[in-house]
């Protein structure tokens, strides 16, 4: 079933949305200064490529780079790509079809306001694994 709503995605607005990140992730790349944006548009857009079966997690060794570096993204950015998500998702959500693709939208919200320190699991493996002596 992933499988099958990833490539409906992708059709719909996964590919445009990949393009945009892939876009912006160049754009970052070209001043040294905004690298770290770029390496993580780079990572959405291959979540916005297939974002079913993933999930956002937060990294715990995510220091204080991340959060300055994640206000000046919020500043510039994350804001209007966030309401963007939203629109989308409200968009998809009109039709009982398309639900799971706005929920999709939705998903995309926590790493497109906030991305330094977030990474990109498989859903299997976002829930923390315990030892069982």
């Amino acid at each position: 079933m992933r499988t099958l709503l990833n490539v409906i995605w992708l059709v719909l607005s996964g590919l445009w949305i990949a393009l945009g990140y892939a876009v912006a992730g160049l754009i970052c790349c070209v001043l040294i200064i905004t690298i770290p944006f770029g390496i993580a548009c780079f990572r959405i857009a291959g979540y916005a490529l297939w974002p079913f079966g993933y999930r956002v997690t937060e990294r715990h060794d995510a220091g204080a780079a991340s959060l300055v570096g994640n206000i000046v993204w919020l500043i510039f950015a994350g804001i209007w790509i966030t309401i963007g998500h939203i629109i989308a998702g409200v968009g998809f959500c009109v039709t009982i079809i398309g639900i799971p693709f706005g929920i999709a939208h939705f998903k995309m919200v926590p790493i497109s306001l906030m991305p330094l320190g977030r990474r990109i699991v498989p859903t299997d493996d976002a829930l923390p694994h315990y030892r069982w002596s």
